[in-house]
């Protein structure tokens, strides 16, 4: 099993890719961009492992050598994987990036640096790295992933080629949940219709029943606005749900975390732990407690998506487009829905879904401010009315 097998519907990526890991001096600068879901990340890591595959030129990103498992696993000594666990990736930890980067490669033929969430960067802690990027040592090539090339400076992005991957076809992501994590096929289908193709939401509601049900009372909520009172209800719900799904993610996580820094540490099993280990589990807890922050924004995002998809499927049946609907096992309801409304209504209703992701992202209003606001316009004019 090569690198490229998990990116499915990705074809011509893989292929500039594979081209790109076989030539002897390839770009030193690379932006992976895509919606999210699509796999930014994980084909930025497929990359890096056939750069430093140890097989011959034309079998390069085989997965099998120690090469590719260890880049695969994160802990291949020539790779620099910078994850965002914070809101944002501080000069700091920008600052670090380069001096790494002027190292030689200690075993391998690159030494690769991955930046995922480069839109997360301030524009302080891009600065540092432009100097790097336009100026790079010989042996080093840096990949960056954001959600569009508009979220990276435009000093950035004109030095880096463009890799641009798309939201893969229902079918693909299904095929791989069936043959990576051994999902049955109905299941995956369904887990991959409802999230829409986006792959890490596609395992999650394959795989917990919990996820799945947040999901559904959250699609259904359109279905309960009947007044200003229901409405502002609603939108309590609705951040019940999203903060429910953001604690269940992350919960685990952060459990697991701890159980392997207190192994690492070699702590007791019981009694209280020595100031000097003490220190270090606080100093992880801190970066759990601003990863959750994150987590936080992010499943807000993810349930007004889930809430968007109902008004698409609306949508769709407003103008008879014929095209599957991601919500089918709600074609009823959604069908007494959409005569009861117009497309230019659903439209509106699409609209202010998006204002309200937009200033959950750029500003700190309150979610539940914001989503009452939203829940209100959601509305039937009829509603407001009375």
């Amino acid at each position: 099993m090569s690198v490229w097998t998990d990116l499915r519907g990705q074809e011509p990526v893989v292929e500039q890719l594979q081209r790109a890991s076989r030539s002897g001096a390839p770009t030193h600068a690379w932006l992976f961009t895509g919606p999210p879901g699509s796999g930014r990340s994980n084909a930025a890591r497929a990359f890096a492992a056939a750069l430093l595959c140890d097989r011959d030129v034309t079998e390069r990103g085989c997965g099998t050598c120690k090469s590719c498992r260890t880049v695969l696993a994160g802990s291949h000594a020539d790779l620099t994987n910078v994850t965002t666990e914070k809101v944002t990736i501080t000069i700091d930890e920008a600052r670090e990036l380069v001096r790494k980067a002027q190292d030689k490669p200690s075993t391998g033929r690159w030494r690769v640096i991955i930046v995922e969430d480069a839109d997360r960067m301030q524009e302080r802690s891009t600065n540092v790295l432009l100097k790097a990027i336009e100026e790079p040592p010989p042996r080093t090539i840096w990949l960056l992933c954001a959600p569009s090339p508009g979220d990276v400076l435009v000093t950035i992005r004109s030095r880096c080629r463009s890799v641009s991957l798309r939201l893969p076809p229902v079918r693909d992501v299904a095929d791989l949940l069936v043959h990576r994590d051994g999902i049955d096929p109905a299941t995956a289908e369904a887990a991959a219709r409802a999230a829409q193709s986006h792959i890490g939401v596609a395992k999650r509601l394959a795989t917990d029943d919990g996820a799945r049900e947040r999901r559904n009372q959250i699609v259904r909520l359109p279905l309960t606005l009947r007044s200003v009172s229901g409405a502002m209800q609603a939108a309590a719900d609705l951040v019940k749900l999203a903060e429910a799904e953001a604690q269940s993610s992350f919960e685990q996580r952060d459990a697991s975390e701890r159980a392997a820094l207190l192994t690492a540490l070699g702590a007791p099993e019981s009694g209280t732990l020595p100031p000097s280990m003490r220190s270090q589990v606080k100093r992880l807890e801190e970066d759990q407690t601003r990863r959750a922050k994150r987590s936080k924004n992010d499943y807000f995002d993810r349930a007004l998506t889930d809430l968007i998809s109902f008004y698409r499927d609306v949508l769709m049946l407003q103008v008879s487009s014929g095209r599957d609907l991601v919500n089918e096992p709600l074609r009823p309801e959604l069908e007494a829905f959409a005569r009861r409304e117009s497309a230019e209504d659903t439209l509106r209703r699409i609209d202010t879904i998006n204002e309200v992701r937009e200033r959950l992202v750029s500003t700190n209003v309150s979610p539940l401010l914001a989503i009452e606001a939203m829940t209100v316009g959601l509305l039937s004019r009829k509603d407001l009315a009375s």
